[in-house]
């Protein structure tokens, strides 16, 4: 797949890892796009996507289990909150504070 990839016009492959633990050294190192890791038979998400996404949250995982023809994409997306409170100094200081109440979903 690499060699495939590395042939295509506007991608570039800017790193392999021979080894798993290597890998978030090399993502912080290269800062890739996208990374292309392979997914065991049992097609559940890799621990090592957690970590990643977690610590590169624009980085996209594509997951691949060659045996099965099965690939799956991870990315991570923001979500927003809001919740309304009064324009006072109070209000704000509990806002910062973290007394307000919890944001809660549906606001606009």
């Amino acid at each position: 797949m690499l060699s495939t990839l590395a042939e295509q016009a506007g991608i570039r492959v800017v790193g392999e890892a021979g080894d798993e633990q290597d890998v978030p050294s090399l993502v912080a190192e290269t800062k890739p796009d996208f990374l292309l890791i392979a997914l065991d038979e049992s097609q559940r998400r890799p621990p090592l996507c957690d970590v990643l996404l977690r610590d590169f949250p624009g980085l996209r995982i594509i997951a691949v289990a060659p045996n099965t023809n099965v690939g799956i994409h991870y990315w991570t997306s923001l979500e927003i909150h809001s919740t309304k409170m009064e324009a006072s100094e109070q209000a704000l200081l509990e806002v910062i504070r973290g007394k307000m109440a919890p944001a809660r979903r549906g606001m606009p």
